[in-house]
């Protein structure tokens, strides 16, 4: 299992100790020090199964400084993800070839055997 991590923010140290709880020790991937590519994106997102654009933070500053009101396709809204990693949704925890957006953070649970 893999968790895109934050440990800053709150709901991703949650998701984080809901699966420690549950005996399982992601991998961590803190996605503002290490940013997934273009093409770890576009996978997580197709597991997911979501649109760049519905795995936005739109209340992040990047956002509201450089997109609010722009319409853009899904390989810039991509690419502005690659650029802007705080604009990223968290956590997001992949087991296999599914994924979950741990908000709320019991999301994370359906991922558990």
């Amino acid at each position: 299992m893999k968790i895109y991590h934050n440990p800053r923010c709150s709901k991703s140290r949650q998701a984080l100790q809901l699966l420690r709880d549950n005996q399982v020790e992601p991998e961590i991937i803190e996605y503002l020090k290490d940013t997934p590519t273009t093409e770890e994106l576009k996978e997580v997102l197709g597991m997911l199964g979501m649109k760049a654009e519905d795995l936005l933070r739109k209340g992040e500053a990047d956002f509201k400084e450089n997109f609010k009101g722009k319409s853009l396709s899904e390989e810039e809204w991509i690419a502005a993800m690659v650029e802007y990693p705080k604009l990223i949704e968290r956590p997001i925890v992949i087991k296999n070839k599914k994924a979950v957006v741990g908000r709320p953070p019991e999301n994370v649970l359906s991922l558990i055997d």
